[in-house]
């Protein structure tokens, strides 16, 4: 009988079928990179607000204060006895009642008292001249609660992280196909729940929810392009990692245009219910039904492929090889078992973690800046473009595992030089960390590839998700890292990141080069890679 990847040659390794699937996934990455970088424009931080003082709003509403009013009457006194208070987390504690003058509210403390009287923390009862433009002012996340917009990132990497496990698990057990369609329906649901939540824990339940079936939706995706095209097409991988950076740079504009943060979350979820028409024109991987004993459905769909890419299976395509690999639900001891897939796994999951650390360090490093933060996030993302095209450049040319390493190299060797460039000369350290950026783009693009490419056919879904999942973890760690060490010396992260960085470039070195060569159907076909 003939094996797979002889039917799929003879139906068209990348015909029009293949071409249309991939278009229409692609677009996931569209809408995973705006879930992914969404709390960039969800949060954005309030420029104008101030903590009331307590009976100022019954006061204002008697006198018919503008909020510019009010807000001078509650600022002004702080500013007077050289107080460096702006009013935001801090306001006087005093109470307004009815016998306070609306012409001069402050008259009756005096000039010279007022700088005397004592300060209270601001612990709620914010005014905001924008109330709903992001859910730092929806949700007070501000002063001492400012922590908790860090904590809703890092909860929707604990969304990614359960969902890289749970969803990468069913992908393998229950198809590709019907996770990927759940998925996308659960992005949607939780993401329109999650703009009309009445308070932040509601919110960060339904954000963790969404990062669950993000993950599920972007790694099934992936995994489904890459299985159901010939070896040599296999960058097309490479390819979705493009539509994540169009993503990216779509973004501000949509954030630009819509004033809400509710709008923006709606914006960014109501596209994911689109991908459930994709029922009827993206098919199960033919692959994962050989996996599942399901020959005569996989044959059924190769044929579909067929007369679609306009060819013709010959007759004695009547039956194909099916994996003699006894079938199991997928677990982390399947990964390590064995002597080479045991250093692929751990060779895979530091570079995924080394990756995601890397590549959000240095992009919150150049981030930090004043100005336009639509423009800078537009070409943060303009960035990335050229690590794509390198990378199909020259990845069918020299291989993968030489650019992997080369480009972790570079970006350690950028970050190590940025640390010690002069601060007189911000252009040259701006050019050499774009460097470094563009280095650990390219290795965060690589990783995609090569892990899909190391794992036999009934464990690539789960593998793929579970290394992977370190990136989420890396995602967790990485503002933490960057502005603890930041503290201790500005520059003390960069070396940080360069010693894992050049580390990283030469433990995938180890790997094998899988450029040209079919993806492994069994634990045996990965362990005879040289």
């Amino acid at each position: 009988m003939p094996s797979f990847d002889e039917v799929l040659k003879e139906a068209g390794e990348f015909g029009r079928f293949q071409k249309r699937v991939f278009f229409l996934l692609c677009q996931t990455g569209i809408t995973f990179s705006f879930l992914f970088a969404s709390v960039v424009f969800l949060g954005q931080a309030p420029s104008n607000y101030w903590c009331r003082i307590p009976g100022a709003a019954e006061l204002s509403e008697r006198c018919g204060w503008t909020l510019e009013e009010e807000r001078n009457f509650t600022v002004l006194p702080l500013h007077l006895g050289n107080r460096s208070s702006r009013g935001e987390c801090e306001r006087l504690d005093i109470v307004w009642d009815a016998s306070v003058s609306c012409a001069s509210p402050l008259a009756h403390y005096g000039n010279h008292s007022v700088g005397n009287l004592p300060l209270t923390t601001c612990h709620d009862n914010w005014v905001y001249k924008q109330p709903h433009s992001s859910i730092v002012s929806e949700y007070n996340l501000v002063c001492g609660n400012a922590w908790m917009l860090d904590l809703s990132q890092a909860i929707l990497n604990l969304g990614f992280l359960a969902g890289a496990f749970t969803l990468g698990y069913a992908a393998d057990r229950y198809g590709r196909i019907l996770v990927y369609l759940l998925s996308c329906l659960g992005v949607g649901i939780c993401g329109i729940i999650a703009a009309f939540t009445p308070n932040f824990t509601v919110f960060l339940i339904f954000r963790f929810l969404q990062g669950v079936f993000g993950k599920g939706t972007w790694m099934t995706c992936y995994v489904i392009v890459t299985e159901i095209v010939g070896s040599d097409q296999r960058i097309v991988g490479i390819v979705i990692q493009i539509f994540f950076t169009l993503g990216i740079m779509i973004l501000p504009g949509i954030a630009y245009l819509v004033p809400t943060w509710q709008g923006i979350q709606l914006a960014i979820s109501l596209p994911n219910f689109l991908f459930l028409l994709y029922y009827w024109v993206v098919p199960e991987s033919p692959r994962w039904l050989l996996t599942r004993k399901k020959g005569e459905k996989a044959l059924k769909i190769m044929h579909n492929i067929a007369k679609h890419n306009g060819n013709y299976l010959s007759p004695h395509f009547s039956e194909i090889t099916i994996s003699n690999e006894e079938i199991s639900n997928p677990s982390f001891l399947d990964l390590v078992r064995t002597p080479r897939m045991r250093r692929n796994t751990l060779i895979l999951m530091y570079a995924w973690f080394t990756s995601a650390l890397i590549y959000q360090g240095l992009v919150m490093r150049l981030g930090i800046v004043g100005g336009n933060l639509y423009l800078h996030f537009f070409i943060s993302g303009a960035v990335e473009l050229p690590a794509a095209l390198l990378i199909l450049v020259t990845i069918d040319r020299i291989g993968r595992r030489l650019p992997f390493g080369i480009s972790n190299i570079v970006a350690g060797i950028a970050c190590l030089i940025t640390a010690f460039l002069p601060e007189d000369i911000p252009w040259l350290k701006t050019t050499v960390a774009t460097l470094g950026r563009l280095g650990i783009t390219m290795a965060f693009e690589i990783v995609y590839l090569v892990n899909t490419e190391l794992y036999p056919t009934t464990l690539r879904n789960f593998g793929v998700s579970l290394c992977s999942s370190l990136c989420d973890l890396g995602g967790i760690i990485a503002p933490f890292l960057l502005f603890r060490l930041a503290d201790i010396w500005l520059e003390l992260p960069l070396i940080i990141f360069s010693i894992l960085a050049v580390v990283c470039g030469l433990l995938v070195l180890l790997l094998p080069e899988t450029k040209g060569i079919s993806l492994p159907e069994t634990v045996e076909d990965v362990e005879q890679l040289s």
